[in-house]
């Protein structure tokens, strides 16, 4: 598959017909929800874990020495915590050109996590993904190398080092835990 799956993401139609659409959010979209939402509410997804494993060459890094940012990856235990909003169909037009680098929408179940229904409140909605078969998927590495290259890495959005602080940041104020970023965190600081 490309570096560029906006093609992709817009033969998507699933979608089209409804007045509004859940997204979820489990890495900047976290943080920087730079996109018109209806309503914004703590979810999160099983059967996922968020790890730095997907290459960034087109916002933290370049295509040169790309950065790193998360994807998920399946884990049949794991629960991921992120952000939903929704939003108005429309949004996907920007958001695929924002999640151009290797992310496909994919189809998810979350639940919420702001009260409500008894085990949690459920909805269908969308994620964007970036699988190990896309071209910028860069896999797993150790903790200290990730963190080495997120130190090093700069694209046209800023130091990849705020992508990883900022998502930090934001989980902690959630209150979600999550050892991977965490751990990353910690090692990026101690360099």
């Amino acid at each position: 598959m490309s570096f560029d799956t906006t093609a992709h993401n817009r033969q998507m139609t699933h979608f089209d017909d409804h007045e509004s659409v859940w997204l979820f959010g489990y890495g900047s979209l976290i943080w920087k929800a730079d996109f018109d939402y209806l309503e914004r509410r703590p979810a999160s997804i099983r059967g996922w874990t968020r790890r730095f494993w997907q290459g960034s060459h087109d916002h933290r890094g370049t295509p040169e020495a790309p950065g790193r940012v998360v994807t998920l990856v399946p884990d049949a235990e794991a629960i991921c915590h992120g952000m939903a909003y929704r939003i108005p169909p429309s949004v996907f037009e920007p958001l695929d050109i924002r999640e151009k680098n290797g992310y496909l929408r994919v189809l998810t179940e979350m639940t919420f996590e702001d009260g409500g229904v008894e085990g949690g409140e459920q909805a269908e909605g969308v994620v964007y993904l970036a699988g190990e078969d896309n071209a910028a998927y860069l896999g797993p590495a150790e903790e200290t190398a990730i963190a080495r290259q997120i130190a090093e890495s700069h694209g046209p959005s800023g130091p990849n080092r705020d992508y990883l602080l900022n998502l930090a940041a934001a989980l902690r104020e959630l209150g979600f835990e999550d050892s991977h970023v965490f751990a990353l965190e910690r090692a990026l600081l101690a360099d």
